[in-house]
């Protein structure tokens, strides 16, 4: 049973939406410029490319991905939250190939404001998840704060050979999609009162659903770039694995699965900043070509546990696509890449 539901709506308490609360991408980008990236010969995986998490090798055969991630209320209810923000987390585990051990919440809570049985089904949510998962919440640190906050550090396991990064793009590779956009959108209509429960429910269910699967399909089909599609939309991680990889990156706009309702939200203004702040931040390295603003938009949404991205031989990708969808997983081959300099044109 859900506990009793504050006086206030949670989404009430937040000043956004879900990882569409992340700093803006320019501004993290020039923060990070100041630091110096570690140098270690078992770091396997670092800050270079702002890939999912970082990797260290132990030894021949095993590597620890370490993650974290946090974010305010994107929905009311106060489990289904917990086991959002869980499942974002685990899922820069899943794109980097590997597999969740344990993890650690994270909790900011108004101690005030909101009753501690509404943390609690927050962290039961949590725990669902990762029992779901097969991994353990094994404690963690919490603070006092104005506006709620939740999330997960999240440590797994993965073969030093087989890590998946989001500089592995190859000259031919087609582009694997795993879920459809539409998150940013859709909880910004929940926090405005305007979100069709049918929608609500469907896109509750696509972010507490697992990127386990779509990992092993990556895995499987021989990809060896892929990223988790989150708060800097499907444009701004396409452009960053562009980059990283050294490739250009073709988007069939078409192609690409979008959240039955949500353009029509879009349309009437609902859009979140985050989504804006992306469509901005891409916008030097995007070729539209005849679509329109409100298309751009919805592919620069800010997505909250989002599906992967990842790049295969085209056979292949769509031999995942077929293996993923035996599983339930609507996946799709949304377009390809070939060597470039990290432009994304639509088709």
């Amino acid at each position: 049973m859900t506990a009793a539901a504050p006086t206030r709506r949670l989404t009430e308490f937040s000043h956004g939406a879900g990882c569409a609360c992340k700093l803006a991408p320019g501004l993290l980008a020039e923060v990070l410029t100041t630091l110096t990236p570690p140098n270690a010969p078992d770091l396997l995986v670092g800050t270079e490319t702002g890939d999912d998490a970082a990797v260290w090798r132990l030894d021949a055969d095993r590597a620890l991905v370490a993650t974290t991630d946090f974010f305010t209320p994107l929905v009311d209810d106060a489990r289904a939250w917990g086991r959002i923000a869980a499942q974002n987390a685990a899922s820069d585990v899943y794109a980097m190939g590997g597999r969740p051990l344990f993890a650690l919440n994270i909790v900011a809570w108004p101690s005030s404001e909101l009753p501690t049985s509404v943390l609690a089904e927050v962290l039961a949510g949590g725990a669902e998840i990762a029992a779901e998962g097969g991994f353990a919440v094994v404690g963690g640190h919490s603070v006092d704060d104005p506006e709620p906050k939740y999330g997960l550090a999240v440590v797994g396991e993965v073969h030093p050979d087989r890590v998946l990064r989001n500089s592995g793009l190859r000259d031919g590779d087609a582009l694997v999609l795993t879920k459809p956009l539409g998150i940013g959108i859709t909880a910004t209509a929940i926090k405005a009162g305007r979100a069709p429960e049918e929608l609500v429910a469907r896109a509750v269910a696509s972010m507490t659903a697992s990127n386990a699967a779509a990992a092993r399909a990556a895995l499987a089909a021989g990809a060896t770039g892929c990223t988790d599609v989150t708060g800097f939309g499907l444009l701004g991680h396409l452009m960053k694995m562009a980059v990283a990889s050294r490739v250009d990156a073709v988007l069939d706009v078409a192609a690409v699965p979008v959240m039955p309702g949500v353009r029509a939200l879009a349309e009437a203004g609902i859009l979140p900043g985050g989504s804006r702040r992306n469509r901005d931040w891409v916008a030097p390295s995007v070729d539209a070509g005849g679509f329109g603003e409100i298309d751009v938009l919805l592919l620069a949404d800010a997505q909250t546990s989002g599906g992967l991205l990842f790049g295969a031989e085209p056979d292949r990708a769509r031999s995942a696509v077929a293996a993923l969808a035996g599983v339930g997983v609507a996946a799709a081959v949304i377009g390809d890449v070939r060597t470039g300099t990290g432009r994304i044109v639509l088709r």
